[in-house]
């Protein structure tokens, strides 16, 4: 039988409801053998999440104000599923042993893991699992870094002769037992390390949406949904703000060879989105998997005529970058000219200092700096085997009336990135979808 590792997010363990659709997701594949588990999310778009919930408790334990209203609030979530739900569970004690928490001496990981943790626990007891709690064997090292050689062994050991048991996500701790989370949204990051653990067939991410959309829905309407996607393109996509799934997730699967698998909770019939480290090097169906973007970036144009006769020049310049911690985006050059894009958030600390610096240490003929830029990237491996994709895109931002600042292809012509000024972004968005979704 395969080995199924399949982890549920908040939307999808917010109410006894979403438990019961969980369970029948869980019970029709009976190779779903690990599962991953988030805390309660939102009922409704005005509802809280557990997580906020437990936040709160410990801004006000800190504080010294009263926290049991908020702890009501807590039991009150999970008791309805419990009791909704049928289960057997000593809710009571669990909430008690958070209280005293609070009251001795309250750490904020602990307090945020204990939505995955309790949710982790009813959830088990619902679908009659074993319960291992992530604290055991997912390790942080003092400075907050995973150990992933030892968390991988960890898991590996515990859960070898345990098949059908509920794991929490989002949390782990160090040796000396202290509670230490990812960021928000590690579930994603557990399910990927426990994958890797039992090296499992597939990895399914079960969350509220029917896979990746390809362009963000609140400015393209009604994306397709991509139907196959390899972690290279995936990468590109999330580092440009594409966000269906954790980008720390990604690495200890591929590092595997396991697929993922992107599923809708309340549509299960739908296939979702297939994630693989090699798809067939055929032509494709869409060229173009799909299309992302930011704003928030600024560009340090430097000139100099002498620049190409200077050996070490663009290093003097990126180091002066480096010694502040900004790391550059992109790097487009000419022969007298070499702009640094960077994050604009990054850059504004630094901005008169690092400005001061490239004045002193390399004395360019001219340095000027233009802020308020956006990036778009259009991500395929199937542009590979077509010619005149990026001259279609040109079309559609030309027929726009939109000006590029910048454009870049890498040499494994898996993207083409362009630079806009921010006010044009979401249109160039729109008009390079409307362009390749009709026209390649």
């Amino acid at each position: 039988m395969q080995t199924y590792v399949a982890k549920f997010g908040g939307s999808s363990l917010a109410d006894a409801a979403q438990f019961q659709k969980v369970a029948a997701i869980i019970k029709a594949r009976p190779s779903r053998k690990y599962i991953v588990a988030s805390a309660p999310g939102k009922r409704s778009p005005e509802d809280t999440k557990v997580t906020d919930l437990l936040y709160s408790c410990y801004n006000k334990a800190v504080a010294g104000e009263d926290f049991m209203s908020v702890m009501d609030e807590i039991r009150d979530r999970f008791q309805e599923i419990i009791d909704d739900c049928g289960i057997s569970f000593d809710l009571e004690t669990e909430l008690a042993l958070i209280a005293a928490h609070l009251y001795e001496g309250p750490q904020k990981e602990y307090m945020a893991s204990r939505g995955e943790y309790l949710n982790s626990k009813i959830l088990a007891a619902f679908l009659e699992f074993d319960f291992l709690d992530a604290a055991e064997c997912i390790r942080f090292r003092e400075d907050g870094h995973l150990d992933a050689e030892t968390t991988n062994d960890n898991l590996g050991r515990a859960l070898r002769d345990r098949p059908y048991t509920v794991i929490p996500g989002f949390y782990g701790a160090q040796e000396d037992g202290t509670i230490r989370t990812f960021t928000r949204g590690g579930s994603d990051v557990t399910g990927s390390l426990v994958a890797r653990a039992v090296h499992a067939d597939m990895y399914e991410n079960w969350t509220d949406v029917s896979g990746m959309m390809s362009a963000d829905p609140r400015i393209v309407d009604n994306p397709r949904i991509i139907e196959a996607i390899t972690y290279r393109e995936l990468r590109e996509l999330s580092y440009m703000g594409a966000s269906v799934m954790h980008e720390a997730a990604v690495f200890p699967v591929r590092k595997a060879g396991i697929m993922m698998n992107i599923r809708n909770t309340n549509s299960p019939e739908d296939p979702g989105t297939l994630i693989a480290s090699e798809l067939p090097r055929v032509p494709r169906k869409h060229k173009v998997t799909g299309i992302a973007g930011m704003k928030g970036f600024t560009s340090i144009l430097v000139e100099d005529s002498s620049m190409n006769d200077q050996v070490g020049y663009g290093m003097k310049l990126l180091g002066i970058f480096a010694r502040h911690g900004v790391p550059f985006e992109h790097l487009p050059t000419g022969i007298d000219t070499m702009s640094v894009v960077v994050r604009t958030s990054l850059f504004d600390p630094f901005r008169n200092t690092i400005m001061d610096e490239i004045r002193d240490e390399i004395g360019p003929e001219l340095l000027f700096v233009e802020d308020h830029l956006a990036m778009v990237a259009v991500v395929g491996q199937g542009m590979a085997y077509s010619k005149g994709t990026a001259a279609r895109i040109m079309k559609a931002l030309s027929d726009a009336r939109i000006n590029i600042r910048m454009i870049d292809q890498g040499s494994s012509e898996i993207n083409i990135i362009i630079c806009v000024d921010e006010e044009d972004y979401e249109e160039a968005i729109r008009s390079i979808y409307n362009q390749i979704e009709f026209t390649l």
